[in-house]
């Protein structure tokens, strides 16, 4: 056993002189990168480390942090009801949003890469509008307005399938579905934008190459060369695709309203929201934030496990 652990320092050791080593002759690279990594630590690994130390704080802006464990943490999983509907509308919405809206997202950018060059310009500026048009989202408020003046209640009438007008945005029983459409509608994003790239990056010289090893149909030229070929586009669409279904919260408060009806369209995001900018309670809403942080990274590991697979 001593051995194997002498061998085993020896080993890091001469790794990390070997690091050491090539640090020093690439020195000018990093003094390159320094202003982005001195500002990356600031605005980003900063405040995740600030906060994953406040959740373990009661902190309400007005007083110092008094440190309380794991006291939030129980909180909230064994006494805030409404935070469990949270994780549970956050889950639906990410389990059903998150791989349809990525699937959408490259069906459509593949479909479009077979169009001529202006077409295809067209086609991707009309796809991509509805995710950078601010509050467009708004616009589904009139199409399910809960009066006869809604279109769809105004069409359902017309055609005699309802007898009034249903609460279409204050019906528990509607508000999720709705806004997993309206997600799914503003789900062509940055990640659409990088399938669009990654296929016009793929070597085309890759396709004969494959004929000729037996590859005798578009499904096996997707599987085998294209998919292989984009793959860190790939990962950078699922990252985009985790980090917008996790953090939905403006589709649902502008729809359902804030607090929405019995908390049917309440999401980890929304909850997070209330505890940090309304009650004020930041080492509460911390520890909400920590909570969804882990969730997603969790949900990352498992993405990158299954792209590692893609052509294989």
């Amino acid at each position: 056993m001593k051995e194997y652990l002498q061998k085993y320092l020896t080993l890091r050791k001469h790794n990390f002189n070997v690091a050491l080593k090539k640090a020093k002759n690439r020195k000018m690279c990093y003094i390159f990168l320094a202003p982005y990594a001195i500002l990356f630590t600031m605005f980003f690994v900063f405040p995740v480390v600030a906060s994953i130390y406040y959740s373990f704080t009661y902190y309400n802006i007005l007083e110092p942090p008094r440190f309380i464990g794991l006291q939030n943490y129980i909180s909230l999983v064994l006494q805030d009801d409404i935070f469990l509907i949270g994780v549970k509308n956050t889950l639906m919405i990410a389990l059903i949003t998150g791989p349809l809206g990525y699937i959408l997202s490259f069906l459509f950018a593949w479909l479009i890469n077979e169009l001529p060059r202006w077409i295809r310009s067209i086609a991707v500026i009309v796809f991509y509008a509805p995710s950078i048009a601010g509050n467009c989202y708004v616009i589904f408020s009139v199409f399910f307005r809960g009066d006869a003046y809604g279109y769809v209640n105004a069409f359902l009438m017309s055609i005699g399938l309802i007898d009034a007008p249903k609460l279409w945005l204050i019906d528990p029983t509607y508000m999720l579905p709705i806004c997993m459409v309206v997600i799914l509608w503003m789900s062509m994003g940055s990640g659409f934008l990088s399938f669009v790239a990654g296929l016009q990056g793929v070597d085309r010289s890759q396709f004969e190459a494959g004929y000729m090893d037996g590859i005798k149909n578009r499904w096996q030229e997707l599987w085998y060369i294209t998919l292989p070929s984009m793959k860190p586009m790939l990962m950078f669409g699922a990252v985009m695709t985790i980090t917008s279904s996790f953090g939905v919260a403006d589709v649902t408060m502008a729809l359902c309203g804030y607090p929405s009806t019995d908390y049917a369209a309440r999401t980890i995001v929304t909850h997070l929201f209330d505890y940090g900018y309304s009650r004020f309670e930041m080492g509460y809403a911390c520890a909400i934030a920590t909570i969804l942080f882990l969730m997603m990274i969790l949900c990352n590991k498992a993405i990158q496990s299954l792209l590692r697979r893609v052509g294989t």
